[in-house]
Order: structure tokens, then sequence, then C-alpha cells
């Protein structure tokens, strides 16, 4: 029996080597076959045969196999890529970027782009003094905030005689008063946030200096977005400001790549007039004749126009924009929000049809782009899983991460180029990294996929034992599985091996079995679960068993991977996120760059 599954597996035809009878012993089995199809998000869904052994109810073996030959997507090596809000400016933090700790954090997942912007960025405004610090406001009892801030310009003296990166040590008393001033920040972003109703931002030449220097120290290329609410009476874009920050840029030599405003479709609600999609291009067209005449951005990439959720209104606005300014830009951009996060449970991240909203709007980004710029690189910005700053111990835990890898999954297989997780480090909850400078579980889950997946999509095939639907009832998938080449980066294996990632949002476990190309291949498992007696709500991993902590500032932990022997069945447990290379597959996708 163990032959004939071996030959079902392979889907190889019986060789002239068969022992005597095994045909006659294959009818039955072959009798009893029966295909199911699970659907891949890759694109392929040719089906396997599997066999239904009698009498066993309630057993789902998955039979799996990915296609080799060549990729079906290729996307960019800054995939995964980090976004900062300017409310950094608001509360403070942008002071402690050159913290050891923090770039080491970023390092781990570069290379990546490191977009500025957000709900802010129409109300940010450049002032090129090197240093306010004594002269700013800010909440806070003036009894520390005084010396507090007199620290801020020591630090920023000791920085500027560093050479090459400029990275600081922090003393715990800085760190804790900036943790209260944050904190009591943090009730009048929500304010600004939940209202709508925002305060202008001052970013200085030295705030500038201190962005571009977390970003370069951590191996990230800087986008920054302009404001784009400063408007003539005849509604054109003022872009006197903007020219003053990109001379600034220039003088310094600063690699940066730029956008112009944050959801435009938004503008009406923020400043009671709306910009349209033509002259949104026409402000595009001008921020690229400006870019020209630097010569230090004269081939400088620019994006937009960094929509929200596609509705029809917004629809409209694109198709404006891309009328007029489709080939200005280097990719199109939107952003996407899963969940309100003032109304958010825990149960809301285990939805299949929440998981499944971001392909609807691929869809009708993709149509707007193909129809005028056939080809046109798109970025998604800006994710996250929830909007509203997101909630605590819900979109800062183990079970966002859940919407989190299925964003990624689904957006390369779609061949979405870039996307933007919002935020490495901000106020709310969405963020990668908290005000401890401690890495939540979306980090570890982004470390992995850094060093794990390369750019190159791999059509899988998927065949499984599934319930037969109701009428008028769609089954979703609760077992997700995506396969990409492992990255070229990681050096504990040959080029040619394969990485799959799969969710598991059952609450009993599955089983897959390797087939064709993988089959009796040596497997590395990356399994990654909540530690701690939280569960889902739980902001620490094990992986495989492990906690994953930082050794210290200058160093992350080692990546463990657990080695399964050839041809064992994965047991993927229930709710779990885990990734798992074959090794030594040769896979000609795989083998060149």
């Amino acid at each position: 029996s163990e032959l004939i599954r071996g030959f079902l597996l392979s889907g190889m035809p019986c060789p002239s080597s068969c022992p005597p009878g095994l045909l006659a012993l294959m009818a039955p089995g072959l009798a009893l076959m029966a295909t199911f199809s699970l659907s891949s998000q890759a694109g392929d869904r040719r089906a396997l045969p599997v066999e239904k052994s009698p009498g066993v109810k309630g057993r789902t073996l998955i039979l799996l196999d990915v296609n080799t030959k060549s990729p079906v997507r290729i996307i960019s090596e800054n995939f995964l890529s980090l976004q900062l809000d300017p409310s950094i400016i608001h509360d403070g933090w942008l002071d402690f970027l050159s913290s050891r700790r923090l770039v080491t954090l970023a390092r781990g997942l570069a290379p990546a782009f490191l977009r500025f912007a957000g709900k802010r960025t129409d109300f940010l405004q450049f002032h090129n003094v090197k240093n306010p610090a004594k002269t700013r406001g800010g909440p806070g009892p003036d009894y520390y905030l005084k010396n507090y801030e007199d620290d801020i310009v020591r630090s920023d003296i000791a920085l500027d005689k560093q050479k090459g990166c400029k990275i600081a040590q922090h003393p715990d008393i800085m760190l804790e008063l900036q943790r209260e001033k944050a904190a009591q920040m943090h009730l009048v972003l929500l304010k600004e946030q939940f209202s709508n109703t925002y305060s202008n931002l001052t970013l200085t030449a030295r705030s500038l200096d201190k962005l571009y220097n977390f970003a370069d120290c951590s191996g990230l290329h800087l986008i920054f977005a302009l404001n784009a609410l400063r408007r003539n009476p005849n509604n054109s874009w003022n872009s006197s400001n903007a020219l003053s920050l990109l001379k600034y840029s220039a003088s310094k030599k600063y690699n940066i790549s730029w956008e112009l405003g944050n959801e435009p479709n938004n503008y009406r609600t923020l400043i009671g007039r709306s910009v349209n999609g033509s002259q949104l291009g026409k402000d595009y067209i001008q921020l690229r004749s400006l870019l020209q005449l630097i010569r230090t951005y004269s081939r400088a990439n620019l994006y937009g126009p960094n929509i929200g959720r596609p509705r029809k209104n917004v629809i409209a606005l694109l198709e404006g924009f891309m009328k007029v300014a489709g080939s200005a830009v280097d990719a199109v951009t939107w952003q996407h929000y899963y969940i309100d996060g003032r109304v958010a449970k825990v149960t809301d991240f285990l939805k299949t049809r929440l998981l499944d909203t971001l392909s609807d709007q691929i869809r009708k980004i993709q149509k707007v782009v193909n129809t005028y710029t056939p080809g046109k690189k798109i970025w998604l910005e800006g994710v996250g899983a929830t909007s509203a700053g997101g909630m605590n111990n819900l979109s800062d835990s183990y079970a966002a991460g859940f919407l989190w890898l299925n964003t990624l999954g689904l957006l390369a297989s779609q061949g979405i180029d870039v996307v933007v997780r919002h935020s490495f480090l901000d106020h709310g909850h969405n963020h990668l990294v908290d005000q401890n400078f401690n890495p939540l579980p979306d980090y570890w889950l982004s470390l992995l996929y850094k060093r794990l997946i390369g750019p190159k999509v791999l059509a899988i095939h998927v065949a499984g034992l599934q319930r037969k639907p109701r009428p008028g009832r769609v089954i979703r998938d609760k077992l997700r599985i995506y396969a990409h080449c492992t990255s070229s980066h990681s050096h504990n294996y040959v080029r040619g091996s394969i990485t799959l990632y799969i969710i598991n949002l059952h609450r009993s476990r599955k089983k897959i079995k390797l087939a064709g190309t993988l089959r009796d291949k040596i497997v590395h498992q990356y399994l990654l679960q909540p530690y701690g007696k939280d569960g889902l709500h739980s902001k620490s991993v094990q992986l495989n068993g492990q906690l994953l902590a930082m050794v210290d500032d200058s160093t992350l932990p080692e990546l463990k991977p657990r080695p399964l022997r050839a041809g064992r069945t994965l047991v993927i447990p229930p709710l779990t996120m885990s990734f798992y290379v074959v090794k030594n597959v040769n896979a000609l996708a795989c083998r060149y760059r």
C-alpha cells in the first residue's frame, strides 16, 4: 500500500518494475479516489488525487506540490517595507530614533523602504532651523520638561561628533520621561484622530537629519511624503515649502524618494474642500518638474497618489489622476485597514471573510492602472490590521499576525510589488515595536519572512478532503498556503530551496503531505506560537517552543529551525503560523536571480 501511495503522490505512471499484480491491487484504490481543490491564492488550482480511506471521518490529509519550473510573480526585494507616522514629531519619539536598539531592530528588516507619512502628512511644514529643542512646547510637568529637552540637546551635540552612523545610548531616566510624555500626548493624538481635526506640525532640519540618519543606519531607503494641502487660491499646489525641504535635503546629499499627500480622497473632511484626480495629477507633474530642476533628485522616484479604500468616488479620483499623471509616477499606491480599531474583537482576526476583503480591492486598483498604464507597478502603503490607531492587546498581539501574514501572501501572489506596514513605531497599537523598544509578534513574523522568503512567487497545487458546502453557502479557506523561492540572503540554504508559509485558522491540527518535486526532501520547520497564558492575546511569541527575545541592544536572537526527517508529514497545529524550508529541491525557478 505504501508503494501505491507513492505513485499516487508523485503522479507518475506505474513503471515496468511494478511487482506482479500491483495494477490489480491499485484498482480498488483508484475507484475510491476523490479529487477536491483547495484554494491556493497562488494562481494555479490543479488538483491532485487523494485516496479517501473508508470509515475515517474528520481526518484531512492535504497533498501539496509546487511548480518549480518558473515563478508566477517576481516582487521587489523591498517587498516588506515599513512606515513611520509624522506623529513621532508630536510625541517626541523622533528624538530617540538614534537608539541602538531601534536601529538593530530596523536593520533586521532591511532591505526595505521607510515611508515617512500618515494622517499628519498634510499638516507638516518644514522649517530650516537646526535646534529649536529649548523652545519646543509639549505636555508634561514644567519641572522636568526643560531639563529633559536640555538632555536632548546634549545628546544631539554628541551625535554630531560621531562619524558615519550616529548611534546613541539614552539613559533610562530619559526614556522613562519620554514614555511619560508620550502617554500624555497619546490622548491628544487620539482626540485629533477621532475628530478628524489635526494641528500643524513643524519638521526642523535637525529632525530631518535624525530621520534620515535612522533610515541610512538601518539600511532602509527613505520615502518622504510632502504636504499636498498647501494650496494656492486657484486650488493648485503651493510648492514653496516643499522646495525649501528639497533644497536642504539636496545640500546634505540625502538619497530620498518622494510622494505628495496622504489619502487625498479625505481632503474635503479635513479642510472643507476637495482636490479632484485631475488637479492632483497636475500637482504631481509639478512635483516631478521640481525634482528634475534639482540635480540630486533629477532621477528620484516618485510614488502616489496614496488613495484610501477604492470605493466608487475613490476610483473616480484614481482614474482622473492616472489620465494626467500615470506616466509621472514610478508606482501607483493605495492604503488599506481591515478593521475599525475602536470595535475590534479577537475573533475578527480569525474570520476568513475579513482576510478575503483585500482581493476585491486589488482587482479594482489593477483594473484602473492597467487601463491607463499597463504594467505599472502597484504598491499597498500604510496597511495595518486596524484603523484609528489600533487596539491594545489585539492589533499588537499574536492574533493580528493572521491578517498580516495573509496580507503578505495574498499581495505577493497577486503581483503587488511592495507592501508598506504601518507602523514600525508610533503612538497607537498597530506597530511592530512597542514604546519599551521591545519587538511585538508581528515584528518576529516580519523578521522570519525577511530571512526566509525571496521575491520569486511559486504556484502551488493542493488537494484535500473538504466538507461539502450547504446550498447557497461558500466555504472559505481556513488553511492558507503560499510558496516562494527561499531568500538568497539566507546563508543557511543553497539556491534552489523553497519556502512554504502556512496559516491554520482551524481549531484542529491539519496534516500536509509533500508530493511531487517536494517529496522525500528534508524540511526545516519554523513554527510560531503565542507564548504564555494570554494565548492569542499574547504580545510574546515562541519559535519551535523557544521564546523569542533580543539578546542585547545590538543582537537579534538566532532563528533556529527544527529539522524534520525526509518524507515526514507536516502537522500544522491549530491557530498557528509557520514557515517550512524544503531543502535541496534544486528548483529551476530558484537557481538564479
